[in-house]
């Protein structure tokens, strides 16, 4: 039984029943990973010949299709296939770890969003537009992504108090300077891809700003020089933060544009408004060769993404992080 590994060029020799994450890192294949527990995404690859078993489910992929993608770390391999992994020259490896903390600061931003600032007892290392776990001594455990780098001093999470949601309201209402906090991760895909000299196309809704900021604050201090253009899209004038660190950033990095859309159309407002889909369609014709990462509402991040592809950009290029409001 072999294994193919595109698109190093590397064949494997495999047993039934061999664990795919396990023979890669065996073979010193390059492949990201983090949670090895298939929470995070960040072991993806795809199927393109053969059949392998994840998680229980059959994938069978004929090299007639394009293939499907699975998680390595979920996926057992029964017997000779071939498998391609993406952007190999841009491997991420951030063990998982658990780690404790303390609340530092909690301010609001808006009438419904707060800022959230903790120390943990020990960094936690991630690429910049990647999320952790959020777990509170009462229980309440929730994922927010990260606003900033993992050199800052302190981790900086954007909390928006969702209806019936547990979690955000106790974080608003309940919790204190000082009070103790657990942190697991990295988590996510949706993280800079610091190989590309393309431009970049960064769009973000409501909190999404959060792992966008990070996304953009990273490229600066790996010294990227990339063209970005960044849409930043709220439903109304009072939900509007962050325009200040936005035009801070654009002042560091001449080649970041930034357009703030807010939905609510405003006599007095200095932003555009409507959909920040809407603002997009009116600016980008051809998105061929940029890289895109989406940070927000699952319809926003639909829209946008069918928008993209309308637009020239390839699938693979497109890193989106969907955030899901619920009662937890």
């Amino acid at each position: 039984m072999e294994l193919t590994v595109r698109p190093v060029g590397r064949r494997i020799q495999i047993q039934a029943g061999s664990n795919l994450l396990e023979m890669l890192r065996e073979h010193g294949v390059p492949v990201s990973y983090s949670c090895l527990a298939g929470r995070c995404g960040t072991c993806r690859c795809k199927v393109t010949e053969g059949q392998v078993l994840e998680s229980g489910r059959d994938v069978l992929s004929p090299s007639t299709n394009d293939g499907q993608f699975v998680l390595a770390c979920q996926t057992t391999l029964t017997g000779s296939c071939s498998i391609e992994i993406p952007e190999a020259d841009e491997v991420v490896v951030h063990p998982p770890r658990i780690l404790k903390g303390t609340v530092t600061r909690i301010e609001a931003l808006t009438h419904d969003i707060r800022r959230l600032r903790l120390r943990t007892n020990k960094p936690l290392i991630f690429s910049p537009g990647q999320y952790a776990t959020l777990q509170f001594a009462s229980g309440h455990v929730r994922p927010y992504s990260m606003a900033g780098l993992d050199s800052d001093d302190e981790l900086e999470f954007h909390v928006r108090l969702v209806p019936g949601g547990r979690a955000s309201h106790y974080i608003a209402e309940t919790v204190r300077e000082g009070d103790p906090i657990r942190v697991s991760g990295p988590l996510g895909t949706a993280y800079l891809r610091r190989q590309h000299e393309g431009p970049m196309l960064c769009v973000a809704g409501g909190t999404g700003l959060a792992p966008i900021l990070s996304i953009v604050r990273g490229t600066l201090a790996a010294g990227m020089d990339n063209p970005i253009r960044l849409y930043f899209g709220v439903r109304s004038p009072r939900e509007l933060y962050g325009a200040e660190a936005l035009s801070e950033l654009a002042e560091r990095h001449p080649n970041l544009e930034v357009h703030i859309v807010v939905g609510e159309d405003s006599a007095n407002s200095m932003y555009r408004s409507g959909l920040v889909t809407n603002a997009m369609a009116q600016d980008c014709d051809d998105l061929a060769g940029w890289r895109a990462y989406v940070c927000g509402a699952p319809p926003m991040i639909e829209a946008a993404t069918i928008l993209m592809r309308q637009r020239g950009l390839a699938i693979d290029r497109i890193h989106a992080d969907a955030f899901y409001a619920t009662g937890i």
